[in-house]
């Protein structure tokens, strides 16, 4: 969990809002946690996503696989145990990862004021 909300906290870094944090440890061997963010824009997506991807391996902590970088909707990025997935709004609206995942308990970031 320390780690989720690590990963939360470092998408306020490029303005990513409405964060969410899934425990899917009972209701999925997936990964531990779904950590999930909006941007509102192609190009604040890829700035999460790239301010993360570096700002953790400056510590050493590599990225297993990453996705969606080509149309920049939705990337995915598995760090093992959490996966965080950064959306466009109306990539989240339509995907709606909280309602497929419902049973898992959910934790809300504050919004950066």
């Amino acid at each position: 969990l320390k780690f989720a909300k690590e990963i939360a906290e470092l998408t306020k870094g490029k303005k990513g809002y409405n964060i969410k944090i899934l425990d899917l440890r009972k209701v999925s061997a997936i990964a531990d946690y779904f950590v999930i963010c909006s941007a509102d824009s192609d190009r604040q997506v890829k700035a999460i996503a790239d301010d993360v991807d570096e700002k953790l391996l400056d510590r050493g902590i590599k990225c297993y696989h990453r996705e969606g970088f080509e149309t920049l909707n939705w990337v995915l990025m598995d760090y093992f145990d959490v996966v965080l997935h950064v959306f466009k709004v109306d990539a989240r609206t339509y995907y709606n990862l909280e309602k497929l995942w419902g049973d898992a308990p959910v934790i809300s970031i504050p919004d950066e004021q």
